[in-house]
């Protein structure tokens, strides 16, 4: 760990003796305004999306972003109760370009965009392609204990949970390793991937916005995430100097489990550094659900962090620390677990450090470069004195990319080059440790042809898998070293047909290395009520997947209708054989199998204005998930065609709601029904339909001071439903959580 940290201390000082090294650069100033009182809009949020930098405007809605290369730009501009907008910026070198940018109020909840210029004549890449940003008032109101609590009301967006802490996003059905999380665009470093019981390391509560991508942009970070990447921004090393001191602080309290959670954060710019503190404590007792408490269903969790960027004309260099420590509870199962439930607690120390050169070259014009590292230790006690199972792993990353000008057909692309080194060590009578080495190249580039907009990326992956000791005659198989190799691309084209709408198509071929967990597992994991069994033979996860969608956006309505087919070769997961442990007769044996399956469904979703305060959305899902069953199944099982589902496929949902907006007033109800999921893997227990009923309302303040404050009210099941989430590893036990009322208050300053 020293070395590592005397090598990013390095990285950072080279860094910044650039700065004699004054590189050529333009920047963008201007004003945010109303665009009916033609009133300053502060606090608006500011991100010039190809270079991935952004800004806020100050209290008299003025806002600057040092440091762009020439060249043109997306410049996306969000506030709470407005209409978000994008406008097409040229940067010349040396040049300063100033512009006012006019914000119309809207009604609307989701992401409704408005463009300055004809829409029937933009290219299109400003059709926001390949992400969905949720931001603002979006944000705020469905912010939950968890990423993916915050996240579940978007379409296609469902979360696996075992308990109130540990939940993890799944998207079109897809979760796991098969969805990469990110903060900041770095990876987390925890194992939430591994285990439905283990917590994602990441708190939406101090979230800037949190970004969706698929497709080609989706290969800058990894060649598995086939069902999407989602990164939580926090802007932790700041990549624009502010023109002052400015920050925020949130306070949310929940009835559901007498929650409280609090955080602040303030950027302070002085000279050439910008100095950010961001400080979030979470606190929950147990859950109550209709049918009474769920005991050891509590948490108390912690995440802070301190970053410095030193900032000048070449560009930046910065460097974070921070930490995320949870204590929290897994309900008991008297029957197929622990009878007493299981407190796990968590802890994680990070640093990285980030760097950005702006280039005086014909065809590079920035470069970008990062280390990071990440301690992370896990201990589940199944009683005061007894753990049960202990992981330990380190793990640091290194990333350097290049954004480049026109290239034959392409505009201005980016390649890159990523490495990870894990150290991965679980402590329990079984298990061995083992360490991961992983290389990659990717290149990502944009071409406009008029109307149509295409995006193409391949990324090469190396992976290496490496016990710490061979055994060829394990109970689980010929453990040994693995080496995996491979090449994943992907390609979008999206056609402006005008007036607002828009049809596109993204293939994606995904490759993932079996992780070290699925190759070499072979003991009881208690609080995920299994005895796990690895399989060191297990090949590369190869998916194909193929989408097909119709948007229409405008200011005064959203509509999004997506197809998608994912199909696997060789798709790896815990398969429950039924089969009691020998050693553990509590736990059923759960064996890592890799098998052809598909995942496939429709989402879709619409929202438009009934009037000036009043407007209607609602969204639908729908994923089917089935898997081959092999000859060997068929003779000793109970199948009747050579297909049977996949496990833990969320049900067909939807939702809908009004919503009423007047001045800084807003007020909606919705409601979201799910219907009995049925189609059952081999011992998967069905769950019966539900319907729950929510509603939320929001004031706005702003002070003569030009503090902006917001009050928001959140309703969830407000005729306490007993409902049970088909993806919850506890729905055989318990229901999910009853009515809840959450207030949540937020100064921006």
């Amino acid at each position: 760990m020293r070395n590592l940290f005397n090598t990013v201390i390095l990285f950072l000082a080279l860094t910044m003796t650039a700065a004699g090294q004054s590189k050529s650069s333009g920047s963008v100033a201007g004003f945010v305004i109303d665009s009916e009182t033609e009133e300053p809009i502060p606090f608006a949020y500011i991100h010039l999306e190809e270079i991935n930098r952004t800004g806020t405007t100050d209290r008299h809605g003025y806002f600057k972003i040092h440091n762009v290369p020439e060249g043109e730009y997306s410049l996306y501009v969000h506030r709470i109760g407005y209409s978000s907008k994008t406008q097409r910026l040229l940067i010349e070198l040396g040049e300063e370009t100033n512009i006012t940018i006019e914000l119309n109020s809207t009604v609307l909840t989701g992401q409704s965009i408005e463009v300055v210029a004809d829409a029937d004549n933009l290219r299109g890449s400003n059709l926001e392609h390949a992400s969905i940003k949720v931001t603002g008032s979006q944000l705020r109101r469905n912010l939950g204990t968890t990423l993916s609590e915050t996240l579940s009301g978007q379409p296609g967006f469902d979360q696996r949970t075992m308990g109130a802490a540990p939940a993890r996003p799944v998207i079109r059905g897809l979760g796991d390793e098969r969805v990469l999380i990110l903060q900041d665009g770095e990876r987390t470093g925890d194992v939430s991937g591994a285990s439905p019981d283990h917590s994602v390391t990441v708190d939406p509560m101090g979230a800037d916005e949190i970004e969706i991508a698929r497709g080609p942009a989706a290969l800058a970070y990894g060649s598995n995430a086939i069902g999407g990447v989602i990164n939580v921004v926090r802007n932790q090393i700041a990549n624009n100097k502010p023109s002052s001191t400015n920050g925020t602080a949130t306070v949310q309290g929940a009835s559901v489990n007498t929650g409280i959670s609090a955080a602040g954060m303030v950027s302070i710019p002085k000279n050439d550094f910008v100095f950010n503190v961001d400080v979030n404590g979470r606190y929950g007792d147990n859950y109550r659900s209709p049918q009474g408490s769920i005991d050891n269903s509590g948490y108390l969790t912690t995440n802070n962090a301190i970053g410095v960027s030193y900032i000048r004309p070449w560009g930046y260099s910065g460097l974070a620390a921070s930490t995320f420590i949870s204590n929290y509870g897994i309900p008991p199962d008297p029957e197929g677990g622990h009878a007493n439930g299981v407190d796990v607690e968590m802890q994680k120390y990070q640093i990285e450090s980030r760097s950005e050169y702006l280039l005086d070259h014909d065809f590079f014009k920035m470069l970008e470069g990062g280390l990071s590292y990440r301690y992370y230790h896990h201990r589940e006690f199944e009683s005061a004195e007894i753990i049960g199972t202990e992981y330990t792993q380190n793990s640091a990353n290194f990333n350097l990319k290049a954004i480049h000008r026109d290239l034959w057909i392409f505009n201005d692309g980016k390649v890159g080059i990523w490495g990870e080194f894990q150290d991965y060590q679980v402590l329990d009578r079984f298990n061995i440790n083992a360490n991961s080495y992983s290389a990659s190249a990717y290149t990502i580039q944009e071409a406009d042809f008029g109307a149509l907009h295409i995006e193409v990326g391949a990324r090469f992956d190396a992976v290496l898998t490496k016990p710490d000791r061979d055994n060829p005659d394990s109970r689980i198989g010929n453990i040994r070293q693995r080496d995996f190799y491979s090449l994943a691309s992907s390609a979008t084209a999206i056609y402006n047909l005008g007036a607002g709408f828009s049809i596109g198509s993204t293939i994606l071929h995904s490759f993932r290395a079996p992780s070290i967990e699925e190759l070499y597992s072979q003991g009881p994991h208690i609080a995920a009520y299994s005895f796990e069994i690895g399989n060191p033979d297990l090949d590369p996860e190869r998916g194909l997947g193929k989408e097909l969608f119709v948007r229409y956006r405008r200011a005064n309505a959203n509509f999004e209708l997506t197809g998608y087919h994912n199909g696997f070769d060789n798709y790896i997961y815990p398969r429950n054989t039924g089969r009691q442990n020998i050693f553990f007769p509590r736990l059923n044996d759960y064996q890592y199998e890799s098998v052809a399956a598909e995942i496939y469904g429709l989402e879709g979703m619409i929202e438009f204005q009934l009037s000036s305060t009043l407007s209607f959305n609602s969204s639908a899902s729908l994923t089917v998930g089935r898997r081959d069953v092999s000859d060997e199944e068929m003779e000793t099982g109970n199948f009747d065609s050579d297909t049977t589902p996949l496990p833990m496929i969320p049900p067909f949902s939807f939702k809908t709601g009004l919503n009423y907006a007047k001045g800084p007033f807003q007020i909606g109800v919705n409601m979201r029904h799910s219907l009995k999921q049925d189609r059952l893997a081999e011992f998967e227990s069905p769950t019966d339909s539900y319907t729950l009923l929510g509603g939320n309302a929001e004031y706005r303040l702003t002070t003569s001071n030009g503090y902006l404050h917001t009050f928001s009210i959140q309703a969830n099941n407000i005729l306490d439903e007993t409902y049970r989430n088909h993806l919850s590893r506890l729905k055989d036990v318990f229901p999910e959580p009853g009515r809840n009322f959450s207030l949540l208050y937020r100064l921006y300053f």
